[in-house]
């Protein structure tokens, strides 16, 4: 009984419970509790029809989209089982009585009614298995995608990050040993902690302190950062490495586009859930900052929230008078998403 109940086998038996209530109307007289066999025939020549039509027309031609052959087959089963209704069966049950006229209207009023209903649940039944099969695929390649966006971004900030040590380490600066520990400290927040869908948003900024104390070892005294958390996090959860991809392009950008007076201000703020996120660097107007939001990093993150937060973030990423802007806004919750 278990084996009847299982998805692929539900399609058979809802329709087999349609067509004994097809069935059973058709058969039994509500006026007189009499099984009237003769009329059973009849609508089994009905079922055989509606079977032939959902099982063979329906799969071979018209989700096919070969619209003329299956309205001509069409044409020829229902003018089949009108033929042996009229022609067979009346003169066998019925040869004193309805075989001795043939009126089409009556026939059809017959034939098509029990046709529409079995006919038009199996056309039901096949378009919500296909909407179910359409949004499983869309969640696969949604979660494809965003295990290929988290993929790229490890190596990203790897490269970055391990080309700046490598100039400390050739110069023999008192700064590696603290650079190569606090990036030894990220690294294993990006193994261990960032294997989830969503992480602990107090980690996240935790991880986002790490990192900002590595790029000031890196900016010395060529700058001043300011990092501000407004709010509690509780409960709330991230995804991952979202925030850092904005702060790593102002502490990649900012220095690059001048020599002295970096500036980077970063704010997060959280107030009922919403996660207010800014972060600022300034630059030169010689610099070319018509690359900086065409990433790699910057188009992961894009990807990411499109993915994980649609229609619940806002993002606005523009320079405004020497100052490189990133403002987001997103929506958090507190479920745990393996």
């Amino acid at each position: 009984m278990a084996r009847l109940f299982k998805r692929e086998n539900r399609e058979y038996l809802f329709l087999g419970i349609l067509a004994v209530l097809v069935f059973l109307l058709k058969v039994f007289n509500r006026h007189e509790i009499v099984f009237r066999w003769n009329t059973a025939i009849f609508v089994f020549n009905y079922l055989l029809a509606a079977i032939f039509i959902n099982y063979f027309l329906l799969p071979k031609f018209l989700y096919k989209k070969r619209i003329w052959w299956f309205s001509f087959f069409l044409i020829i089963i229902i003018s089949v089982t009108i033929f042996i209704e009229e022609f067979v069966l009346e003169h066998l049950f019925f040869p004193n009585s309805r075989a001795l006229r043939f009126f089409i209207i009556d026939t059809l009023v017959d034939v098509i009614p029990p046709l529409i209903l079995m006919v038009g649940y199996k056309f039901s039944w096949d378009a919500i298995q296909k909407e179910n099969r359409i949004e499983t695929l869309n969640r696969m390649v949604a979660e494809s995608e965003l295990q290929f966006l988290n993929s790229q971004i490890n190596p990203h900030f790897l490269f970055n990050n391990l080309n700046n040590l490598y100039s400390y380490a050739l110069e023999k600066s008192p700064k590696t040993p603290g650079i190569i520990l606090q990036l030894s400290s990220i690294l294993r927040y990006m193994l261990y902690d960032c294997r989830d869908k969503k992480v602990m948003l107090s980690k996240e900024i935790e991880n986002l302190k790490d990192y900002i104390k590595l790029s000031e070892l890196q900016l010395g005294d060529e700058g001043k950062v300011t990092f501000n958390v407004y709010g509690e996090a509780g409960q709330l959860r991230i995804a991952p490495l979202i925030l850092m991809v904005f702060v790593e392009n102002a502490f990649k950008h900012a220095p690059a586009s001048q020599l002295k007076n970096v500036q980077i201000n970063i704010s997060i703020k959280i107030n009922n859930n919403i996660l207010y996120f800014y972060c600022e660097n300034n630059y030169t107007e010689s610099s070319n900052t018509e690359k900086l939001d065409n990433g790699i990093g910057l188009k992961n993150v894009k990807g990411r929230l499109d993915l994980n937060y649609t229609n619940k973030y806002k993002l606005n990423i523009e320079p405004q008078n020497n100052w490189y802007k990133v403002f987001l806004k997103v929506e958090l919750d507190n479920s745990e998403e393996k």
